[in-house]
């Protein structure tokens, strides 16, 4: 407890003199002691946030340099991180893994700089690793968060150097390094990583899925992982969240105390308060909100009010400074689909009837003797069997960064999504379930994309499927307009197919019944050019097989309404429509 009697010494002298002279003069004498006292010395090593607050210094928001004590969103950081660290010394968890999701100029990239390089100060073969979002900001945090605080230390407590350039601070004696750079795809493959922070790491370009995979390798078994950042949408960043394999740390912005504006009466804040006594609108609805159920002071709800009125597109305080997570993560990013209707149908939604796959015999000619396999891992679900009407179904390819084959199968008339198939195969392994899959919904009309792989609709051809989507495409040879199978997705019909999906989705999401589907939609947005798509790492897959099988939908030949065999049950019992034999494999 010796740290702690030095800290508040510290804190009470600056408290007193403000004075970075004499500041100065104390963490000389207390780098002395450090370096003099071996309990002390290894009471600081267990726990490195002790260093920061004996001798760091950091720059405040006003651009000061100042004495770093930790403020309460950091303390309360640090008391987490370390009861992970006690769990995984005691073998309660398998991993030291923390997902930050916070608010604007908190300081955590301050907080888990000055950490790394503390551990690195104290200790030997440590290595730590730093990945931003931009190459400039990573260069910042270098500089700012790391070489300025380095520099300004007791020269007893500096390590010799090896490196101290713009990106790495290496001690030769210590082996000890940390180290910053810019997320991509290929970063870290030669590394060997005990420390790792990724800073702002829902906007990395590439995706954190596409950076873990160069990554993986290089951390050590008992790695301290930190990723913090504001939230992006339904990203990667949020399926970590949603995981339940990480530690989860949210601080909302009203417990950074510095966030919070003095009422000292006049006509502003006159009229703040008889806002916040009967204003209407969302702003008066959320600022009581937070009065009742977060019992905030009229002073930090003030703060909040004057944040609010400072931007143009007033959604953007609801990002930059959350009151929960579902809050951050649901209206952040520039998400396409309806985002309430698509997480309500997910809460309504249940699972598929039977999930497996079709087997068959196949002579290298035809397909036949088709049937059903139960299977828990398969990749087609079912959530209505075949019954009266027509059918239809929209396939899309794996390509233009896509690496699944998926395929949709709706009721013509309703356009309800009965079935989906979404799977890694080869294009002929493809070809033959899509034959299978609209075979088994009574010759299905099938629809498949043709812009990057035409061999499924080929061998859909070859082997004697009897309805493909046909459209009409000109001839450049001839100049006469043929008859060709597939959908072909281009600059006209790609923004004609997926207006018509935002539609379906806010007018009929309840024809939507896939979970991964629902998932997916969340996830799309529109980039900076206006092109919606998948954010970096991402997929779209099913949602193009989704779009494509509506359009397919305008060619499917409607049977009568009335058909003497009744519905299909919707909870998957014996049904006339339900062919197939079903083999359950153990």
């Amino acid at each position: 407890m010796r740290a702690a009697r030095l800290i508040q010494r510290r804190k009470a002298k600056w408290a007193e003199t403000s004075s970075m002279a004499q500041d100065r003069q104390l963490r000389e004498a207390i780098a002395e002691e450090i370096l003099a006292r071996e309990d002390l010395l290894a009471e600081i090593r267990g726990n490195p946030e002790l260093l920061i607050e004996l001798v760091f210094l950091v720059v405040d928001k006003d651009q000061k340099t100042v004495p770093f004590f930790l403020n309460g969103v950091q303390r309360e950081f640090i008391a987490t991180l370390n009861r992970a660290r006690e769990d995984y010394k005691n073998g309660r968890v398998s991993q030291i893994s923390l997902l930050v999701l916070k608010g604007r100029q908190q300081g955590f990239t301050s907080l888990v700089t000055a950490y790394q390089l503390a551990c690195s100060i104290l200790n030997r073969n440590f290595q730590g690793f730093t990945l931003a979002d931009k190459s400039d900001n990573a260069e910042a945090i270098f500089q700012n968060k790391a070489k300025v605080p380095y520099g300004l230390l007791p020269e007893c407590l500096k390590p010799t150097e090896k490196y101290n350039n713009r990106r790495q601070l290496l001690f030769e004696k210590l082996n000890s390094s940390w180290a910053v750079d810019t997320a991509t795809r290929d970063v870290g493959r030669s590394r060997t990583v005990n420390f790792f922070h990724g800073s702002e790491c829902a906007f990395w370009k590439d995706g954190i899925s596409s950076v873990q995979g160069a990554l993986g390798e290089a951390f050590t078994g008992n790695c301290i992982k930190i990723y913090e950042s504001t939230a992006n949408g339904y990203n990667d960043y949020k399926k970590m969240w949603d995981s339940g394999v990480h530690i989860n740390c949210f601080y909302p912005w009203w417990k950074t105390k510095e966030y919070r504006i003095s009422l000292r009466g006049g006509a502003e804040g006159k009229a703040f308060l008889g806002g916040l006594s009967a204003g209407k609108g969302w702003i008066w609805d959320r600022l009581r909100w937070l009065q009742a159920e977060k019992n905030l002071e009229p002073e930090q709800l003030f703060w909040y009010w004057n944040k609010y009125n400072t931007y143009l597109d007033k959604d953007f305080i609801k990002q930059e400074y959350p009151c929960t997570p579902q809050e951050a993560f649901l209206l952040s990013g520039k998400n396409v689909f309806d985002i309430p209707c698509l997480l309500a149908r997910l809460d309504a939604i249940s699972g598929p009837l039977k999930t497996g796959f079709f087997a068959y015999d196949y002579d290298g000619v035809r397909i036949s003797n088709i049937r059903w396999v139960n299977e828990k891992n398969g990749y087609i679900n079912v959530y209505w069997p075949p019954g009266p009407g027509e059918y239809c179904i929209g396939g899309d390819t794996a390509g233009e960064g896509s690496d699944y084959f998926t395929g949709h199968v709706l009721d013509a008339r309703t356009g309800q999504q009965v079935a989906v198939l979404r799977h890694q195969f080869d294009a002929d392994q493809y070809a033959r379930q899509m034959y299978c899959l609209g075979r088994y919904y009574k010759n299905a009309l099938i629809g498949v994309e043709a812009n990057f792989d035409s061999y499924p609709i080929r061998e859909l051809q070859r082997l004697g499927y009897p309805r493909q989507y046909t459209r009409e495409a000109l001839d450049t040879y001839t100049g006469k307009t043929e008859k060709r199978f597939g959908f072909k997705t281009t600059s006209l019909t790609r923004p004609t197919i997926l207006s018509r999906l935002t539609e379906i989705v806010r007018e009929h999401c309840d024809t939507i019944n896939d979970k991964a589907t629902l998932e997916e939609l969340l996830t799309i947005v529109r980039n900076e050019k206006g092109r919606i798509e998948a954010p970096a790492g991402g997929h779209d897959d099913l949602m193009m097989g989704l779009a494509i099988a509506h359009e397919v939908r305008g060619q499917a030949v409607f049977l009568p309404e009335a058909i003497p065999m009744g519905p299909p049950d919707p909870f998957g019992r014996s049904s006339p429509w339900d062919w197939g034999e079903e083999i359950t494999v153990v």
